[in-house]
Parts: C-alpha cells; sequence; structure tokens
C-alpha cells in the first residue's frame, strides 16, 4: 500500500489553525447535542471511593467534523460521540477491537515497526492512566502493565490491533522523580517518533480532568500543534474528584479548554473518559476508526 505522503495527509487531520476539520466558533453544541455521560455504575464496598457525580453538562464548544463532513453540513443529537464534541461522519466503521497483541519496545524511534500500518500513539504525564486506557481499550487487563510508580514505561511500545492497526504506549513526561539524562533522551527520542513517523494518523493526549489543567500539558499541545502532529484530547479520571484538588471533572475540563483557545482558533476533537467505568470507551474507538478509514482510503 502506498501512503500519502505524511505532511499533506496530516494537514487534514490535524487541530486548527493547521486544519479546516472544526466548524466555526459560533457553532456549539448544547449538553442535549452532546449527550450526557453514563453514570458510574455501583462500587463494591470494599473498593468504595469518592466518585464524581455525573456531569451537570457537557461543556459548550465548536463540533469537530471529521474527514467527510462538510463545514456547515447539518448536525444531529444523534451524530455526536456523547460525552464528546466528535461528529461521526461516513468513514465510521466497525470499532470493535477483536485481538491485540504487544509486538515490540523500541528506544528508539528508527527501531520501530516498518510496515504500512496506521497508528495511534497515546501520549501524558506520568501516571495520567495511559496504560489503563490501553487496557480498558484493549479489554485486556495487561495489554500494558499499569503502576503506582510514575514513570514505569520508558520505550516506545507497540501493540497491534486486529492485526490491522497500532496502538503505541509512549513514555509518560514531567515525571519529577527521573535523572535530567533521563528526561532529556525522553524528549529527544518521543519527538523523533513524532516528527519521522509517516504511519502516525493521530496523538491521543490524555488530559488528568480529576486535576485543574496543568502548564506541562499545555505546552505539549502547543508543541504537538505547531508541529503539525494531529491529536485528540482524550480527558482521563472522569469519574474521581480529588479532595482539595480543584473542582469537579467536567469543570477542569470547560476551564482546560477555554485555556487552550489561546493556542488554537478553534479546538481539537476530546471526548471524557473513565478506565473505572467504561465512559469513552467505545467513542473514542469509533472516532478513532473514521480517522483510520480516511487514512487507508487517502494512502491507496
Amino acid at each position: 500500500m502506498l501512503l500519502r505522503p505524511r505532511l499533506s495527509l496530516l494537514r487534514a487531520l490535524a487541530p486548527p489553525p493547521l486544519t479546516r476539520a472544526c466548524v466555526p466558533a459560533r457553532c456549539t453544541l448544547s449538553a442535549a447535542a452532546a449527550g450526557d455521560a453514563a453514570p458510574a455504575p455501583a462500587v463494591p464496598r470494599k473498593n468504595a471511593r469518592k466518585l464524581a457525580p455525573p456531569p451537570r453538562e457537557i461543556v459548550k464548544t465548536a463540533l469537530f467534523l471529521p474527514p467527510g463532513v462538510e463545514p456547515g453540513a447539518a448536525v444531529t443529537a444523534d451524530m455526536v460521540i456523547p460525552g464528546s464534541n466528535i461528529v461521526v461522519g461516513p468513514y465510521a466503521g466497525d470499532a470493535r477491537v477483536k485481538e491485540a497483541e504487544f509486538v515490540r519496545s523500541s528506544a528508539r524511534a528508527r527501531d520501530c515497526p516498518k510496515d504500512d500500518r496506521p497508528e495511534f500513539a497515546v501520549l501524558g504525564r506520568s501516571n495520567v492512566g495511559k496504560s489503563s486506557l490501553i487496557n480498558a481499550l484493549t479489554r485486556r487487563k495487561e495489554a500494558a502493565l499499569t503502576s503506582k510508580k510514575p514513570g514505569k514505561t520508558q520505550t516506545i511500545n507497540h501493540f497491534l490491533v486486529n492485526k490491522s492497526w497500532y496502538l503505541v504506549d509512549l513514555p509518560g513526561y514531567g515525571f519529577a522523580a527521573a535523572s535530567q539524562s533521563a528526561r532529556m533522551d525522553w524528549s529527544s527520542f518521543t519527538k523523533g517518533y513524532f516528527l519521522n513517523r509517516d504511519t502516525l494518523v493521530s496523538v491521543l493526549l490524555l488530559i488528568d480532568a480529576s486535576i485543574p489543567p496543568q502548564k506541562i500539558d499545555l505546552d505539549c499541545a502547543n508543541w504537538l500543534g505547531r508541529n503539525n502532529i494531529g491529536l485528540t484530547f482524550v480527558f482521563t479520571k472522569c469519574d474521581k474528584v480529588k479532595k482539595g484538588k480543584g473542582g469537579r471533572p467536567d469543570e477542569n475540563i470547560k476551564v482546560f479548554q477555554e485555556t487552550i483557545s489561546g493556542l488554537y482558533p478553534e479546538p481539537p476533537p476530546w471526548i471524557m473518559t473513565s478506565s473505572v467505568t467504561g465512559l469513552g470507551r467505545d467513542g473514542l474507538l469509533l472516532h478513532m476508526s473514521q480517522l483510520r478509514n480516511y487514512w487507508d482510503n487517502e494512502a491507496v
């Protein structure tokens, strides 16, 4: 399969101002249109934890129109993925994960698998829930090993899904306890991966919704945007409220969106998730399917 030149394709998938994939800011999404997040199931008493109540409303935001949906097109409520600003377009397809297998750990970008399969990179601060999200998406408890020790992932880890596309677990950034040399190595080989990986469809940038926006996350989003790397904001831990560390998840998401608006005239796609309740799993896979199918069609 011949791949379309990377830069031109990423312009179609990257967030504004590098793409025209979003509708004008005046087109907003109401809580009714987005759909409220499903309430968390009951938690056994022995594992009881303080869970956030269901969001009062989805933050009003510009809709993300995927490839195949023209700006100004009529969008009905059932076309929007619940708990997100993402419209389902004509490229959406079978989003089921039937099988997933670990393929390779690479210490350098040039050591990553060399084939034409499209891939999605999972990126975020240490302990933001990257491994938990990968395990939830693949429905494998140990597809990516989780740990309470930040910075456990130190390599670029490829997982082959349905023998057709890759899910990539990248090292977390911002782990203060790591050595200076380790932080420099992370920066060099991870940025090398982003800039030179022709099969990268999109970055799933994970943001902890249980705490207020962090500068390091905003800096990362800004760097990806300036380098024309397509991304989706995946808000994690939307079931939690951390005592003394800020507001509710929906409030933190609203503040994050208001802050990110200074970096982009229009916001990129975003979705709320929880590895505890399963919130957002199917919607995120559906979003990934339409980007992946567009990639496959345009790469021929």
